[in-house]
């Protein structure tokens, strides 16, 4: 599988910057969740990469391939996206949602092979959909609808997927569900699974990698337990109301 690397990187909107010369790599085959303050670029940097926002200055490569230069259809060959906005699909099945994720593969004339089928049926199989294949989109739970649009994603064959907040609308038990199954779905195919959240705890038990993005100061890049071991989320989420405390490896939240 292919990795990910950014290229003296700028982002923002018009002429103003929000994060500046970033210059990272996501490795094949991990889970990589990007943390920081809302605002400091999080889903900024997920639009730009995902041809949604045109990046200032800079590139950004899937292996030799330059992202930021692609059409929109090699593009979806390269990366999968899923957003936090509500997918508009009441009177379409679950089948049906999984099918857009083989658009980039489609002819002019579109419908879906022998071999998209194929596909589909796997991407349900791996995010245990495979029983709500048949069921409208409306009829899903909030944490089917994120595994539908999981499922999606897989469907496109990319090397690399991007989720900005992907936890956002569910309870406690299906975001714990969620960033595990994205967590295995790296692993177990090898693919680039980056999530933009807020889910500070759950990232530091469930990632491989963490991207911090500090406000206006670029991104630090550790495991959950180098950063805990560092002053860093002290710095990124700085207030004069709570401060980060590292006890046995773990990060605790002291009220001041």
């Amino acid at each position: 599988m292919s990795s990910l690397s950014l290229h003296h990187l700028t982002i923002g909107y018009g002429a103003s910057p929000v994060q500046t010369d970033l210059q990272l790599t996501a490795c094949a085959g991990q889970m990589i969740c990007l943390l920081g303050q809302n605002g400091c670029g999080k889903s900024t940097l997920l639009r730009t990469l995902s041809g949604l926002l045109p990046a200032l200055s800079g590139d950004a490569y899937i292996d030799d391939r330059n992202l930021l230069t692609m059409s929109e259809k090699d593009r979806s060959k390269q990366m999968a996206v899923v957003l936090t906005d509500r997918l508009s699909a009441d009177h379409t099945t679950v089948h049906d949602v999984v099918a857009m994720g083989r658009y980039p593969y489609s002819s002019f004339l579109g419908g879906l092979s022998a071999e998209d089928e194929d596909v589909i049926n796997r991407a349900l199989a791996m995010t245990e959909m495979t029983s709500k294949r048949d069921c409208f989109f409306r009829q899903l739970s909030d944490g089917e609808k994120q595994r539908c649009l999981i499922s999606k994603a897989l469907a496109q064959q990319t090397p690399c997927i991007l989720l900005d907040e992907p936890t956002a609308h569910l309870d406690l038990p299906n975001r714990i569900k969620t960033l595990l199954l994205l967590r295995n779905l790296a692993h177990d195919t090898g693919r680039t699974i980056l999530i933009s959240t807020h889910e500070l705890d759950l990232a530091l038990q469930t990632a491989d990698t963490i991207w911090l993005m500090m406000p206006a100061q670029g991104i630090k890049v550790g495991t959950p337990a180098e950063l805990i071991q560092s002053e860093l989320f002290q710095h990124a989420f700085a207030d004069e109301h709570f401060r980060f405390v590292s006890e046995k490896g773990q990060l605790r939240i002291q009220i001041l």
